[in-house]
């Protein structure tokens, strides 16, 4: 049975990037989506991974309004103007180690923590986008190591909270989302513009995957295509 009803209301957590901004403009004109809020960096209130207290104040801003039936979470990093991807183990860095897991990990499992909070109880769906590159069993070429370490640690939050959650939220679902490859600035440094998908198509199909969840599927890693990845 499908999970969210209709009509929805809808969450963007991370509207400024790319990714995000096309699940505000595809759910913005969804017939089923009654009204979609955007939460980013410029938004007021903001949120900012670097500031994990930002976390909190959004949600109080959001806590006495109606319940949403989805929240895609966006945020993530893969390189800055400072760093790229290790490809060695000497490579290895605390700083680049410490950013990753504050925006990668900590952050998102610390908004699972308040924002599952305003879901509502009578069916919902909560997204987090994840990365392929985050399956250990997956894992054959190497390298990334903080990126994929960041993205394993944030799939193990994930699938543990979506545990505790069947138990006090029994309608709603927590899904650990691989986006693949999108054109935008996050992979533009990894040929993101010559195989990357359209952010706009990318949206719609991942949105089309969400909207034919099951509550079976929580605590599940899907691609966008709409299969299971593994751990």
């Amino acid at each position: 049975m499908l999970i969210i009803s209709q009509p929805f209301r809808a969450l963007v957590i991370g509207s400024s990037g790319t990714l995000g901004h096309s699940f505000v403009k595809t759910l913005q004109q969804h017939h089923d989506c009654k009204e979609v809020l955007e939460l980013s960096r410029q938004t007021v209130p903001n949120i900012d991974y670097q500031e994990p207290k930002t976390i909190v104040t959004a949600f109080d801003h959001f806590k006495y309004q109606p319940p949403f039936q989805l929240i895609i979470n966006t945020i993530g990093v893969l390189h800055t103007s400072e760093w790229m991807p290790e490809k060695r183990l000497k490579d290895l860095n605390e700083v680049q180690l410490r950013e990753q897991f504050l925006v990668n990990t900590i952050g998102p499992a610390l908004t699972i923590q308040q924002f599952s909070q305003l879901m509502d109880p009578r069916g919902g769906v909560f997204v987090c986008l994840s990365a392929k590159v985050g399956s250990i069993s997956d894992n054959r070429l190497g390298g990334w190591y903080s990126y994929r370490a960041s993205k394993a640690a944030l799939n193990m939050l994930i699938k543990t909270a979506a545990i505790e959650l069947k138990r006090t939220q029994p309608n709603m679902a927590l899904v650990a989302m691989h986006p693949g490859t999108v054109k935008s600035p996050l992979s533009q440094p990894f040929r993101g513009n010559e195989i990357g998908r359209d952010p706009d198509q990318a949206a719609q199909e991942i949105l089309s995957v969400i909207l034919s969840l099951s509550l079976e599927d929580s605590g599940s890693f899907k691609s966008y295509s709409g299969e299971n990845l593994p751990w």
